[in-house]
């Protein structure tokens, strides 16, 4: 894997553009990473859900739980699938429509300054080696193009959301990320 700084996209990494991302504000810096986890549906893994929801093509009739949530428009700038295989859906220069709303170190609108990456995975599952494998090598290419993203400033969706999100939840293996990603 490696960052087309042009572009914006992870070389090595299969693109499927999401149209939940609109432009950064102009000079807001890139500065800190935000790790989430999704299944869908809810506690399953490995079918076209969570790419149908995030290009806003959810089939409401192919479970029952995406009728609740067929009308959101959502994004992440990656996935990262139980087999450790990486999915870009907005280049990293574009704001990708993940934090909701959040709060990070006295700012909102997380989403302006912030990358996103979820895990296929759920709060009560422990994350597989080759995610968290994938998940150190995409932190060190995301650090290298925004250098202000120190060891610091890399949260978890239910630390900027308290109350709201809870993800990637209790089974996240924080220190073994934080080695990783060092």
């Amino acid at each position: 894997m490696k960052l087309d700084p042009a572009s914006g996209l992870v070389r090595g990494v299969r693109f499927v553009a999401s149209p939940n991302c609109d432009a950064r504000p102009d000079g807001t810096p890139v500065d800190i990473l935000v790790i989430h986890s999704i299944s869908l549906p809810p506690g399953e893994f490995g079918g076209p859900g969570i790419e149908q929801l995030f290009c806003n093509s959810l089939d409401p009739d192919a479970h029952p739980y995406y009728r609740e949530i067929m009308d959101l428009t959502v994004s992440a700038h990656f996935l990262i699938r139980r087999n450790g295989k990486v999915v870009q859906f907005v280049p990293l220069h574009q704001r990708a429509w993940h934090a909701g709303q959040s709060f990070c170190e006295g700012r909102t609108r997380v989403n302006d300054f912030s990358v996103g990456i979820e895990l296929e995975g759920t709060d009560d599952l422990p994350f597989e080696d080759a995610q968290y494998d994938s998940l150190a090598r995409l932190t060190a290419i995301i650090r290298r193009r925004y250098p202000a993203i120190t060891r610091e400033r890399l949260y978890g969706h239910g630390d900027i959301a308290p109350g709201r999100k809870t993800d990637p939840g209790p089974m996240f293996d924080w220190k073994r990320y934080l080695k990783a990603s060092s």
